[in-house]
């Protein structure tokens, strides 16, 4: 599909929800332009399916299904035979997107599951070997409106954290019983948070420490004003949630293996898309994949290669793949999108 046919595309899937939408009847399956009410809204979709190389009798895998926009996406495009299998560890968003996705009846299966073991998943459902794999590593608008997560210091509720409700660790028990040292590790490591040997001492001084509101009015007590005069609109205990959430749901941790099972699963030629949204995900996705591109990854100062390394993929843009203006401006949290897309060998 040409960037012109997706375009098109777009505008006529968005004036035909609209039509129906406004005119009571029941709603287009296409949601491309205009994502119904509840419903989180997907990033760079045209990028997504420019670069997936989509064929109607593909087999995709969407290993961060969310609420199920870009499945649906997929779904349409490869229109009538291709299927998708998306795993979500989120029991709540996969329940919304199995229902969203109902109509596409056995073309679209869904499953709770984390992507380091889309390998095993995608075996168990018969698949050997798939076209394409998404890989986008957001979480929805609904994690952050919807109460129960904890993710937001907008509402005042539980320190939860967890996309999957039956794991043990929750983030207010890192905040309340983690030492002061390890806790100060992972708000640097994860939030990137120049101060946070003050904010982890401030948090230990003021325990316990329950909801979000109490979290972030701490940290906020703490910043001093550097941060407050720093960027509108990002609050001073922005990227200390970002760390416990990562910390929380061991995001970081699973990525690199996630990575490597996409790679596994791939059909030759067929392609892994990865979308980030911020600098620790995209560094990890890049030296990944660029390791997993290169000839040899011995350590340099080497007379010769003694590796042995074999390229499982090669990269297919050479820099980052970002939203259109016009995108950001319709949608202001894609603005931090960042994507990166590998072709299997």
């Amino acid at each position: 599909m040409t960037l012109a046919t997706l375009d098109r595309k777009a505008n006529l899937e968005g004036m035909e929800y609209r039509r129906r939408h406004h005119a009571g009847g029941p709603a287009s399956h296409h949601e491309f332009a205009d994502a119904p009410r509840g419903f989180h809204r997907p990033v760079l979709v045209r990028e997504v399916l420019q670069n997936l190389n989509l064929t109607p009798q593909g087999v995709y895998l969407d290993a961060t299904l969310g609420e199920g926009g870009h499945a649906l996406q997929l779904l349409d495009a490869t229109s009538p035979d291709g299927r998708v299998l998306g795993l979500d560890r989120d029991p709540r968003s996969l329940d919304q997107a199995i229902r969203r996705l109902s109509p596409y009846g056995q073309r679209f299966t869904g499953v709770k599951a984390n992507y380091t073991e889309m390998v095993d998943i995608c075996r168990a459902h018969g698949i050997e070997q798939a076209d394409g794999v998404l890989m986008d590593l957001g979480f929805s608008s609904r994690q952050i409106e919807e109460p129960g997560y904890g993710f937001s210091f907008q509402g005042d509720e539980p320190l939860d954290m967890r996309y999957d409700p039956e794991q043990d660790l929750t983030a207010e028990e890192i905040v309340n019983s983690y030492p002061q040292d390890e806790l100060a590790g992972i708000i640097y490591r994860y939030g990137e948070e120049r101060r946070s040997r003050a904010i982890a001492r401030a948090i230990v001084r003021n325990r316990p420490v329950n909801t979000t509101q109490q979290l972030a009015q701490v940290v906020a007590a703490n910043m001093g004003p550097v941060r407050r005069s720093g960027r509108p609109g990002i609050h001073p205990a922005t990227r200390t949630f970002q760390a416990l959430r990562i910390a929380v749901n061991g995001e970081l941790d699973h990525l690199e293996t996630g990575l490597d099972e996409a790679i596994k699963i791939l059909a030759t030629q067929a392609r892994l898309v990865v979308i980030s949204y911020h600098s620790l995900e995209d560094r990890i996705v890049k030296s990944a994949l660029g390791r997993e591109a290169a000839e040899c990854i011995c350590p340099p100062g080497l007379p010769q290669c003694v590796c042995g390394h074999q390229p499982r993929i090669k990269n297919v843009n050479r820099r980052v793949i970002k939203p259109s203006s016009q995108e950001t401006e319709d949608n202001p949290r894609s603005r931090s999108a960042r994507m990166r897309v590998a072709q299997r060998l």
